[in-house]
């Protein structure tokens, strides 16, 4: 009778665990709580990361990325680890992230445009794995798809259908309205009294020229706002997301003939730029995040007037956290979803805006209730900023020296 009673047991033990984990193997190692049946779903998730042209230490867009992945693994109990391509193409990317699945992730976070091609290649071949692309727009995607095809792509996204060339049914892509943020700069810098500005960006790459034109908008606006006469904006690409002596130099010469801050805008080429002011006490704007930490820690106190910020730390937190702790994938496959303004009272609530606490407000000048009225006015359409990438802005109160490429 004991026998029979211990093979019972035994019998529903196993019956039960069989109904919280499904048999899954990889429930003990998501890091959630496997004996927990309402999170047996959950359980098997691992995320990683991939990083793009730059690496976890970059002080911008990977590193961002990396740790807000980290945080919300620690935070959850996950298991998480980034991989880096051993070099700076797709089949590096595609390889990094085959290598990814084949350990065993099956939440794998994309920070960068150039992941378009390995969304391509990968994302129909594992229809169980989920992506998460930060800055992929449609045009990236397609570019990639249609050159796949066979066929010749025009840049013009709205002239194809996405569906045709790519299945996106395990992907969810979040874009930037990056030329708001760039336009707060833009406004704020001159309303602090800067005439002689410069943008330096990486590569023109979309997201870059939204920054870069949102900035001559929203300088050309403030200019007109405040009555300013004189301001001119000298506006170049580097060809590539590092800084180097090249670069350098060019900046170089900008300040030394009398620009007063630029907007450094890619990656780690912001060292440029904040390696040239150091020398003659200039100014710098920075983007994505919050670079005035770095760059004044590094550079000099004082040296970064604001930073063109969007949200990619609160769009990973918050997606993995919807996706994974709340299982809403539904809610985002198949997306590709444009983020900006979503307060016109609260401007830190936005994902695209400037840091309260760093920006170098001055009363008189631009204060951050100056900032939160510019913000409440773009958030109700009083203030209109074009997304435009093709043709440079229209300017009527300041010049634009259009310097191309330092490479490439």
């Amino acid at each position: 009778m004991k026998k029979f009673l211990a093979l019972l047991l035994a019998l529903v033990m196993s019956l039960s665990l069989v109904a919280c984990g499904g048999g899954d193997d990889t429930a003990a190692d998501g890091g959630a709580d496997a004996e927990d049946c309402g999170n047996a779903e959950t359980a098997a998730y691992q995320v990683a990361m991939i990083t793009d042209y730059g690496d976890i230490t970059d002080q911008s867009f990977n590193q961002t990325t990396y740790e807000a992945c980290q945080k919300f693994a620690g935070d959850n109990g996950y298991d998480f680890k980034y991989y880096k391509p051993t070099d700076n193409s797709t089949a590096g990317r595609v390889a990094s992230t085959e290598l990814a699945i084949a350990d065993g992730y099956n939440v794998i976070v994309m920070p960068g445009y150039a992941f378009g091609g390995t969304i391509v290649e990968v994302a129909p071949q594992y229809p169980d794995v989920k992506f998460i692309a930060l800055d992929v727009a449609k045009g990236d995607l397609l570019e990639a798809a249609v050159a796949n095809a066979g066929e010749t792509y025009d840049y013009n996204p709205d002239n194809w259908n996405l569906a045709d060339y790519v299945d996106l049914s395990n992907v969810y892509c979040a874009v930037y309205q990056e030329e708001l943020s760039g336009y707060m700069a833009g406004y704020a810098a001159v309303c602090l009294g800067y005439t002689k500005l410069g943008f330096l960006g990486g590569m023109a790459v979309p997201a870059v020229i939204r920054f870069g034109y949102g900035f001559v908008q929203g300088v050309d606006a403030a200019a007109a706002a405040k009555g300013v006469e004189g301001v001119e904006v000298n506006y170049i690409y580097g060809g590539q997301f590092n800084a180097d002596g090249d670069i350098t130099a060019v900046m170089d010469t900008w300040y030394s003939n009398g620009t007063q801050l630029v907007f450094a805008c890619g990656g780690g080429i912001f060292t440029s730029a904040a390696e040239a002011a150091q020398k003659v006490n200039g100014k710098v704007i920075g983007v994505d995040t919050d670079q005035s930490a770095v760059i004044d820690g590094g550079y000099g106190e004082g040296m970064t007037v604001t930073s063109a910020m969007k949200g990619l730390a609160p769009t990973t937190i918050d997606t993995l956290t919807d996706v994974i702790v709340n299982g809403n994938w539904a809610n985002y496959a198949g997306k590709i979803e444009t983020l900006g303004l979503v307060s016109a009272t609260d401007p830190s609530a936005n994902y695209v805006q400037l840091p309260l606490e760093t920006t170098q407000w001055e009363d008189g000048k631009f204060t951050v209730e100056d900032y939160t009225a510019l913000v409440a006015d773009m958030f109700n359409g009083k203030v209109k900023v074009s997304n435009d990438t093709t043709v440079e802005p229209t300017v009527s109160n300041i010049s634009v020296n259009y310097l191309g490429n330092i490479k490439g």
